[in-house]
């Protein structure tokens, strides 16, 4: 069928609910809206699938979390009855329809014979990773859309490490999803398999996630010299980490101020233009709260709480957005030198990142002898390289970051944890004070000894329904078609994450990268620095990042505007 006969299978279906019904009668006379919406499937894909909620096949409504949820059912089903009977853990952030979703989701497990652990209220990323490893569930499921904008929401699958399901797991449960023809037909429970299989999650879960939590504190002394006066302003964005943060920071002997008004579940997330932290404006109502107090650092964490934005008072007492290469670069910093100062850095310590992120990783990681692991965007790669240390003790996980603020101390989780980067960070302005400086200068001495390092990204939007598609031939067009400089800065090397292959540019000699296949071009320089592009997996956007090696950020910044002035010609942007 198409769209066309597809749209009109499910306006005349009598299972259709009232609210879809009247919500695609609306447009009826839309052409261009009705193609959008049943022009394609929702694509689930290593990360799930995320969308803009409304009706049809290609957006985020309790139809497309049925089918796919009916896919996770029968995927479980193919691993004996123990799998079931183990289960599968849900949980949900604020977002609107968030708990309408996870509601459903949970059904349709229960309607499978599949045992659901369903949280009573909102929480975040990591605690549902925690939960499912805590519970060893065999799966897990976070209805969420993270940082997008408040049109969005989305569906992550777990596997039962905790980390995000494995792209082998996730092509099997795929299969089944793609089977799944009729949408408006998946099976209900009855009222006594509700009552069987769906499960409240034990309050006991949280009380040991942050048990772990604190076990990763480094700064005790530093803490309970300095934490009763420290004035730290959080906000939540009226997100799922208001609850977690502010208890763990008490837990720790820290009191946050928080931003009352952000701290309301409020699914317009009306306060901010889009409630991701990583812009400074997010961050806005929170620094101004700081000024008003004469705090010195702002937290804010997203939604499902994975990413930490934070804001520091710099060398001219005003507050400055750091950006997660910033943070990430601070973190490990901190964390290495503590371990270090206490005697308790494994010889076999390990950091991990992604490959987008900052190149002073490597100088740091050499400067403390620690081994530096990079990887593909999306931290469940990280997850698996905990999960492979685990079994074969080759090396013991310290760090794990990337460039997104997304951050991980412990194994505890296997995904970003905002929860205890925020914990993290607010002993690290213990420790710092307690040594009489501040972060702010902490940062400046990285640069001064390791030299200066700009990090950035821009993202360019790509719509319609053939956004992906283009999206990837554009990446794919830089393949066949080799670039040796960008503007005054030569290429050294390209990596062709596609094909695992890295190419020398100057005798087209060719290595195995030895990484998990993206599709993803990446030019090492002749400088230190890097360029690379990609197709974000989340959201319809070209994803280009860039790191920049000088002597000073006045040159960094020169540089920075030359390379990407030479990448958007080349790729026509």
């Amino acid at each position: 069928m198409d769209y066309k006969e597809i749209y009109e299978s499910w306006l005349n279906d009598e299972r259709l609910c009232g609210e879809a019904k009247a919500e695609l009668e609306a447009v009826k006379d839309n052409k261009e809206e009705i193609e959008y919406r049943f022009g394609a499937e929702l694509e689930f894909g290593t990360a799930g699938m995320r969308g803009i909620i409304g009706y049809g096949t290609n957006m985020m409504n309790v139809y497309t979390v049925k089918r796919a949820t009916q896919g996770l059912s029968e995927f479980v089903n193919t691993l004996g009855e123990q799998a079931k009977c183990r289960g599968v853990v849900i949980s949900f952030d604020t977002r609107l329809k968030s708990d309408v979703f996870a509601r459903a989701a949970a059904e349709v497990l229960a309607a499978n014979g599949v045992k659901a652990y369903l949280f009573d209220d909102v929480h975040p990323v990591p605690m549902l990773s925690f939960a499912v490893r805590c519970l060893n569930a065999t799966a897990g499921i976070m209805i969420t859309a993270s940082h997008n904008p408040k049109q969005y929401n989305g569906y992550k699958v777990y596997g039962g490490d905790g980390a995000q399901m494995s792209p082998e797991d996730t092509a099997v449960v795929v299969d089944f999803i793609k089977n799944i023809n009729d949408y408006l037909g998946t099976a209900s429970p009855s009222a006594e398999q509700k009552k069987k299989y769906i499960k409240r999650v034990p309050s006991s879960v949280d009380r040991k996630y942050y048990k772990e939590l604190k076990k990763l504190t480094l700064s005790k002394r530093a803490v309970k010299e300095c934490g009763k006066d420290l004035k730290l302003v959080y906000t939540p964005v009226h997100g799922s980490g208001y609850i977690p943060v502010t208890t763990i920071l008490k837990k720790i002997g820290i009191n946050a101020t928080v931003v009352e008004e952000q701290t309301v579940k409020d699914v317009e997330f009306s306060t901010v233009e889009v409630p991701n932290p990583e812009f400074k404006e997010t961050l806005s109502l929170g620094i101004k709260l700081a000024q008003n107090i004469g705090a010195t650092v702002v937290f804010g964490t997203d939604p499902d709480s994975d990413r930490l934005g934070v804001a520091v008072k710099n060398g001219d007492g005003e507050f400055e957005a750091l950006s997660g290469n910033q943070v990430g670069i601070l973190l490990l910093d901190y964390i290495l030198t503590r371990l270090k100062e206490e005697g308790k850095l494994p010889s076999n310590a390990a950091v991990v990142k992604s490959f987008v992120t900052t190149g002073m990783a490597k100088s740091l990681c050499r400067q403390f002898d620690v081994k530096l692991f990079e990887v593909p965007v999306g931290f469940k790669f990280i997850g698996e390289k905990i999960k492979l240390w685990e079994q074969d003790h080759s090396h013991t996980f310290i760090f794990g970051f990337e460039e997104s603020c997304g951050y991980l101390r412990g194994t505890h989780a296997r995904d970003k944890d905002a929860v205890v980067a925020s914990m993290l960070c607010a002993e690290m302005v213990c420790y710092y004070t307690s040594v009489g400086k501040t972060v702010f200068q902490r940062l400046q001495e990285i640069y001064d000894t390791y030299g200066y390092v700009l990090d950035c990204n821009i993202s360019i939007p790509f719509k319609g329904l053939n956004a992906m598609k283009d999206m990837n031939a554009v990446v794919d067009g830089l393949k066949t078609s080799p670039v040796t400089k960008f503007d005054i800065y030569d290429v050294a090397t390209v990596r062709d994450y596609s094909k695992n292959v890295k190419t020398d540019v100057a005798t087209g000699a060719t290595s195995e990268i030895g990484s998990p296949l993206t599709n993803c071009v990446y030019y090492e320089l002749e400088n230190g620095s890097f360029i690379c592009v990609r197709p974000s997996g989340t959201e319809p956007k070209l994803k280009i990042y860039f790191s920049v090696k000088a002597h000073n950020k006045q040159d960094a910044e020169a540089a920075l505007e030359k390379m990407q002035a030479a990448v958007k010609q080349i790729i026509k942007a």
